[in-house]
């Protein structure tokens, strides 16, 4: 019979280190798939535990694994955990005025740098607990998931095997800057949003600004293009099935008085099923092309999905709360009426092996006027809840663990 770990009560002996490394990070924020100053520094706050650690061959990842001691039945099968924190940051310009800030152009405005240091944190916590856990458990750094996408190419890479058999559950948060700091929020089923890129590109033919009669000008045509998606996602999408689309970038011309041959506008694309990418792959084409011939011009459309919609699984989303209720209490735990549409590559990881995504409020205190959003150059996390982050991901791992103890041929303990 196996007692939980109260590693609440053991976390704040290594909560100024955490403090400290998530403050290093947050200096050297890097993009993409390639994070060599991060990667170094995660090998570096790993060094010394007993985990056999792994580094990425087409990607600046890290895998860690923990053999754990602990006895088991002889008729049972040891089980695996896999936690997973993303390393990378975004392209922003800091300007929090941290005495920790960037200053390389780059920013953690998503809060990774927590997530590392938090699953730095909780391989920590186990770690000490060796002999007392009956199973593995794999911490999973991945660079990436702001894009181009890193949780693909580590699976691609073996992430799902490193301990020779696929992880039983898998488990990650993401902070969030607009919620209260400690309050955890998660639902069954869809949590997040899929993502994908919309890129229109409108052909007229360029010409004097003086005699726009003479040519076929293409911006306008671009800016209707920008309004009728707007009115397409009002009278053609299911109100229940939502898709959200934000035009964010906008291309064309190169003086004030040319008339250029093309206009190009890009965006994102956030849906909560893949029914609705389907829909808007086939209907998105018809509707820019349409309004292009109209004004003597053509459009050229590509929609690509990026990442699919974030699926909790219904009963690990139930022992997550049950688990988060018991530390925590009921106060903290907030089961959330609808999803979030930001977007996260776990998805990948959750659709091959059941597990929950958790959010975790890290605003600093200023709920009294309008919060932040993750992404702002401003936007400040308080770094009181990487106690919390490390502590609930040991946790988890740990009790998971100790509950798929079983007959090889069993049922999962819920």
């Amino acid at each position: 019979m196996h007692e939980s770990i109260n590693f609440k009560g053991e976390v704040a002996t290594i909560e100024p280190r955490l403090i400290a490394l998530r403050r290093e990070l947050h200096q050297v924020p890097e993009m993409g798939n390639d994070l060599p100053l991060t990667q170094a520094l995660v090998l570096q706050a790993l060094n010394g535990l007993p985990l056999e650690v792994h580094t990425g061959r087409l990607l600046t990842s890290v895998v860690a694994v923990l053999r754990g001691r602990g006895q088991v039945p002889n008729d049972t099968r040891r089980p695996t955990i896999l936690l997973r924190g993303d390393m990378d940051g975004l392209p922003l310009t800091e300007e929090t005025g941290l005495p920790f800030a960037s200053t390389n152009g780059f920013m953690h405005a998503c809060g990774h740098d927590l997530h590392t240091a938090g699953l730095i944190g909780a391989a920590i916590l186990l770690s000490a607990h060796l002999d007392d856990i009956p199973g593995d458990v794999v911490f999973m750094f991945q660079p990436g998931e702001e894009g181009p996408g890193g949780a693909e190419p580590m699976i691609a890479e073996g992430v799902l095997e490193v301990t020779g058999q696929r992880p039983d559950a898998v488990y990650g948060l993401h902070v969030v800057a607009h919620k209260t700091a400690g309050e955890f929020s998660i639902r069954p089923k869809t949590i997040m949003a899929g993502v994908g890129e919309l890129e229109i590109t409108v052909t007229g033919r360029g010409g004097h600004g003086a005699e726009p009669h003479k040519s076929m000008d293409p911006v306008p045509v671009a800016c209707e293009i920008v309004l009728a998606l707007q009115s397409y996602l009002s009278r053609r999408v299911n109100v229940f099935d939502p898709i959200v689309i934000t035009v964010g970038e906008i291309h064309a011309g190169s003086a004030v008085n040319i008339i250029p041959d093309s206009a190009t506008l890009k965006g994102s694309v956030r849906v909560l099923s893949d029914a609705a990418f389907d829909q808007l792959a086939r209907d998105l084409p018809l509707l820019s092309d349409g309004i292009a011939q109209a004004h003597g011009c053509l459009a050229e459309t590509r929609v690509e999905k990026f990442y699919p919609p974030t699926v909790n699984d219904p009963d690990e989303t139930a022992f997550v709360v049950e688990e988060l209720t018991a530390m925590y209490g009921p106060d903290r735990v907030k089961i959330l009426e609808h999803p979030w549409m930001a977007s996260e590559d776990f998805s990948l990881l959750l659709q091959q092996v059941p597990g929950a995504f958790i959010l975790l409020g890290a605003n600093p205190g200023q709920l009294a006027k309008e919060p932040l959003t993750n992404h702002s150059p401003e936007v400040v996390f308080d770094d009181v809840v990487l106690a919390d982050a490390a502590v609930i991901l040991a946790q988890l791992a740990y009790d998971r663990v100790v509950s798929y103890i079983r007959p090889t041929a069993g049922v999962k303990t819920l």
